[in-house]
């Protein structure tokens, strides 16, 4: 097991070389002083100093091996190959196993832990990483994948606040199977006494009956993780922390209600810095965010319009997870005490109104204080906070100052614990030895008396495990095997391989509870492994005998290859005849699950236009990247999933075909794949190209845009097939008219146009006259930047372009496509047409996940 631990000299010369090389972070506050403080530049032999001007503080990451860093041989340092951010990312510690950080602890108290990732350009490929990060009894980071902001490519940066009280403390990278981990940065310092405190109010809102409540527990039982912090009015900040504020105007619901307060520069904090309580000190937040605030907008006191002159900011957060917020306050508007009032609402139910009760606050303006309640954030995946002002408020304002949003991370018992120390007592060490050798002893007798019953019973009946199954589990599941039998399939991959017993513990036996999509071959269930990594696990019908083909395709494909845009097969089983497949687990489910006839959330034009581009560039990959090209053969709209960021990856590769040599333009094979994304050029000729998978795109394309089922039989016959629908809109001059009502208003025309072009570039019937991948991929990321408002100057196509993708924004009309209707089922039901034979083929890869919860 790799180990990376950073220790602490306890020696006077240790304490000193320490003491010069971490150069003290300098905080304003005499009472306040971090005796635990880290700062690590890793993969780095040097240190780097990061200036914050605006607090006139200043950090220095020291290099790992100054003195108090020391590595296996099972990590590496990594450079950067190309230009970043900071100096602090030019580096980064490369972990191909599981390996950890160890810290010591000299006094108890909350820390604050920072996490920085840059994917740089390196050999490693750090965009491929996956890894899971825990401490202690928690999981920080799960099927972690470090991907850098989309602002100037910056870097990732995760926080945490960690109530310790134990005299080490260990970070711990684990990577997932065939990856690795990497960080570029640590921080670890204690801080300010009560900056959180452990005890806090829970704001329940069901059924209409909102309450405030005691939270349970305490917050010192729970780690939490940054999610929001914003500087309300103002501008980007750090403070004496080191924590960064972002202005809140991204956030707000409707911004014609709101205005910046003019800046104001002479808050005072009216308590020390060891209090607690509603009243603020300089730790709480500094001066800049009280000194802003958004404030309602003025209106007559003889209206009754401010009722409805709300301020509401809507924020992003996982769904139904507990969140602490924070609402920071400062009235500098009032000339005295108890003039202002107002009500104050999370998800539209009313919690209090503020300045109501100030016997708790200052009397002595202006005060800064806040606000602390858990909230548990609804299925919406978003977060409301609303402020109106109340009618027995002289001037009728309502504001806000600053608002922070962390979410509340629970123990886990999946956390695997730490390993036992090595320095043990002679007498522990015998009786260790002893009471293996006794082990060993009844191990063997049971072994033996296990043959002799062998002798006198079937095989079937002593072979079992002792597992129950759960209620509603598979019945295939019942019992399995203690020793599995050999793979059936020749020349796959071995490594990922694994055991039945651990997907069956992963999965609750295959409980029904678990199952998180259905498809004509068999399930696909939520599940957790052992090393805690979140998984699909996709299982085919228990003896079927089905699918084999699609079964080994998948596993061939998908372990040679690894991108962004392409889901990751995690391993698989075949164990008993078994087919099972394992892949990371991906939160948000199907592209299709956010179109229509969902739950889900609608998603606006522009992440619509990201997850298009995030499918090109898996397709591309798949069609130029991959050794000798591969042609997915089944795209559609429930094979492009979605993660918890709404990246979107390209899954089931069951009909997967090896792409065509250059002496040979096409793959002949028997027809396969899903009526109203099927090529008509292939379903004609039976002959495979990389552009049958361009027009199954363009088809994606189009319903995406019209949030439609490809086939709707329930319609008009002309209006039945999307792709045949689409191009007569298109060519009639009304495609405007079938364009998904909710994102109607969102769309830049010049940014539909193109959209639609590429469209029917796509659907264009020869294949010949369709573009590739790579020229699809540049017009949709050129759709992007005219959506954006940006300066699409065009540029270079991708060295793979056969055409122009700068041509003219009007393309000649197309051909009318043959309709598809008359072919098979109507929606997307995944029927396949093998040759002249049509019908619902139960094959392995056809099974498509429905909510991935």
């Amino acid at each position: 097991m790799a180990i990376l631990q950073l220790h602490r000299k306890h020696s006077l010369g240790g304490a000193l070389v320490l003491l010069l090389q971490l150069s003290w972070l300098q905080l304003p506050s005499q009472g306040y002083y971090t005796q635990d403080k880290y700062f690590i530049n890793c993969g780095s032999g040097s240190n780097f100093t990061d200036t914050i001007t605006d607090t006139e503080s200043h950090k220095v990451y020291v290099g790992e091996p100054n003195h108090v860093a020391s590595f296996s041989s099972s990590s590496k340092e990594e450079r950067s190959e190309s230009a970043v951010p900071s100096p602090l990312y030019q580096t980064a510690r490369i972990f191909g196993r599981e390996s950890w950080y160890k810290f010591n602890i000299d006094t108890k108290g909350t820390y604050l832990v920072r996490l920085h990732f840059f994917s740089f350009s390196s050999p490693s490929n750090l965009v491929s990483a996956r890894f899971n990060v825990s401490v202690p009894g928690f999981w920080l980071l799960q099927n972690f994948n470090a991907t850098n902001g989309s602002i100037n490519n910056s870097a990732l940066v995760k926080e945490f606040f960690i109530h310790i009280t134990s005299p080490s403390f260990k970070i711990t990278f684990r990577p997932l199977p065939s990856s690795f981990a990497f960080v570029n940065a640590i921080e670890l310092f204690l801080l300010p006494l009560h900056l959180i405190d452990d005890q806090v109010s829970r704001f329940n809102y069901s059924f209409n009956n909102p309450a405030i409540s005691p939270y349970s527990g305490g917050l010192y039982s729970r780690v939490l993780e940054t999610k929001h912090r914003l500087n309300v009015g103002g501008q980007t900040t750090n403070d004496s922390l080191l924590r960064k504020w972002i202005p809140d105007d991204t956030y707000l619901a409707y911004p014609g209600n709101a205005n910046n307060a003019s800046p104001y520069n002479d808050i005072r904090y009216r308590v020390n810095d060891d209090s607690y309580g509603p009243n603020a000190n300089r730790f709480t937040a500094p001066p800049i965010v009280y000194g802003t605030a958004k404030v309602t907008k003025n209106i007559s006191a003889s209206t009754e319009d401010y009722k409805l002159l709300n301020i509401t900011w809507r924020l992003p957060v996982e769904k139904n997870v507990d969140h602490l917020l924070r609402l920071h306050f400062c009235d500098f508007f009032s000339l005295q005490n108890d003039l202002t009032f107002f009500n104050l609402s999370i998800y539209d139910n009313y919690v209090r109104t503020v300045n109501n009760d100030r016997t708790a606050v200052s009397s002595v303006l202006p005060a800064p204080y806040y606000y602390d309640f858990v909230v548990h954030s609804d299925c919406s995946g978003h977060m409301n906070i609303s402020i109106t002002p109340d009618a027995s408020d002289y001037v009728h304002k309502a504001f806000l100052n600053g608002l922070e949003i962390m979410k509340l991370i629970e123990s886990s018992n999946s956390v695997p614990p730490d390993p036992e120390p090595k320095h043990r007592s002679r007498f522990l060490l015998l009786g260790s030895v002893v009471g293996g050798l006794v082990l060993i002893v009844v191990v063997a007798l049971g072994f033996l008396w296990r043959l002799k019953l062998r002798k006198v019973k079937p095989v079937e009946n002593s072979d079992w495990l002792p597992i129950p199954v759960a209620a509603g589990g598979s019945s295939h599941s019942k019992l399995i095997y203690l020793t599995s039998q050999g793979s059936p399939l020749p020349n796959i991959n071995l490594e990922l391989k694994i055991p039945l017993i651990e997907l069956q513990s992963a999965t609750k036996n295959f409980h029904a509870s678990q199952i998180i999509g259905k498809g004509g071959f068999g399930n696909v269930y939520k599940g957790v492994l052992r090393n805690g990594m979140l998984v699909a696990v996709k299982r085919s019908q228990p003896g079927s005998g089905q699918g084999l083909p699609e079964f080994q395709t998948e596993i061939m494909v998908l372990s040679k290859i690894r991108h962004r845009h392409l889901v990751s097969l995690i391993g698989y089983c075949d164990e008993r005849s078994e087919m099972i497949l394992v892949y990371e687990y991906l939160e948000k489910g199907t592209l299709r699950d956010h179109l229509y006839n969902t739950n889900s959330q609608s998603l606006s034009w522009k992440q619509r236009l990201e997850i298009c581009i995030g499918a090109a560039r898996g397709l591309h990959y798949l069609h130029k990247g991959a050794a000798g090209g591969i042609i997915h053969r089944d795209v559609k709209s429930t094979n492009i999933l979605l993660d918890v960021n709404l990246v979107a990856k390209v899954a089931d590769f069951g009909l997967s075909k090896s792409g065509p040599l250059d002496s040979q333009p096409y793959v002949t094979t028997g027809v396969k794949g899903t009526f109203g994304y099927l090529d008509p050029e292939y379903f004609r000729l039976q002959q495979l190209t990389e552009k049958s998978d361009v027009y199954s795109f363009g088809v994606v394309l189009l319903e995406v845009l019209c949030a439609r089922a490809v086939i709707d039989p329930s319609l008009p016959r002309e209006q039945i097939n999307l792709a045949d629908w689409g191009m007569h809109c298109k060519n009639t001059g009304i495609l405007q008219e079938i364009v998904d009502p909710s994102i109607k208003g969102q769309i830049d025309q010049s940014s539909l146009r193109k959209f639609s072009e590429t469209v029917q570039k796509c659907l264009q019937e020869d294949g010949s006259d369709r573009p590739t991948m790579g020229d699809v991929l540049w017009d949709l990321e050129y759709a992007l930047q005219l959506q954006m408002g940006a300066n699409a100057i065009p540029r270079e196509p991708h060295e793979d372009n056969s055409s122009s993708a700068t041509e003219s924004l009007q393309l000649p009309n197309v051909r009318r496509l043959p309709s598809l209707s008359t072919l098979g089922e109507a929606d997307d039901s995944s029927v396949r047409c093998d040759e002249s034979d049509c019908a619902e083929a139960s094959v392995f890869s056809e099974l498509k996940i429905l909510d991935a919860r």
